[in-house]
């Protein structure tokens, strides 16, 4: 492929974002990114893999500290060279240089991670974000882990606040608003396959 081609997903819990993704990467022969980005941060970075697990895409594990942090604090403290990381600040770091370094490799898809705030400064690049219907969610959670309506509820609602508090500490934007993203998508409407597709094609009209 000539053209280089980056797209970062952001997606709520049960929209099929990851497979969508994948879906991407398959039709266009380039890499997809999602817990296997964990296995070379931890290979470039030091750090575990098992602790960068544990971490990956969740906020700090204090309640206390989240009170104490203003929205945006970290991504102000992080673009004016700020000190005293902590360990989840660390794995947020080594994801993000491992991030902005495949990205100058090639092409590639990237799920969560805040890969659109870290390629925000990168020429075409897509950020697109998933989403659909809260009962339609729950169906496709209920499925794929065959749980009960309340369990597929209670996980969506876990999973969401997870990655909305993850992406809002370490950005500069807010997790799931539009402004934040170059392209939304409600994935019920065309389903992964065609989701996919239209993603790709507007990928490809970029530049």
């Amino acid at each position: 492929m000539e053209k280089k081609i980056l797209i970062t997903i952001g997606r709520q819990f049960g929209s099929n974002g990851r497979i969508i993704g994948k879906t991407i990467g398959e039709k266009l022969g380039i890499p997809c990114y999602d817990k296997e980005l964990i296995k070379r941060v931890a290979k470039e970075s030091g750090l575990w893999e098992n602790l960068l697990d544990d971490l990956d895409e969740k906020h700090t594990n204090s309640f206390m500290y989240s009170i104490v942090m203003e929205p945006y604090a970290f991504a102000y403290s992080f673009e004016n060279q700020g000190y005293g990381m902590n360990l989840n600040q660390k794995a947020f770091m080594a994801t993000y240089n491992t991030i902005e370094k495949i990205a100058k490799e090639g092409s590639g898809v990237f799920i969560g991670r805040c890969a659109d705030y870290v390629l925000r400064n990168t020429e075409d690049v897509l950020s697109v974000f998933l989403y659909a219907p809260m009962d339609v969610r729950i169906r496709t959670v209920m499925q794929r882990f065959e749980i009960s309506e309340k369990q597929a509820k209670e996980q969506i609602q876990k999973e969401d606040k997870a990655r909305a508090s993850y992406y809002n500490y370490y950005t500069s934007s807010k997790w799931g608003k539009m402004e934040s993203y170059d392209l939304c998508i409600d994935t019920s409407i065309l389903g992964p396959d065609k989701t996919a597709d239209q993603i790709i094609s507007f990928a490809k009209s970029l530049g």
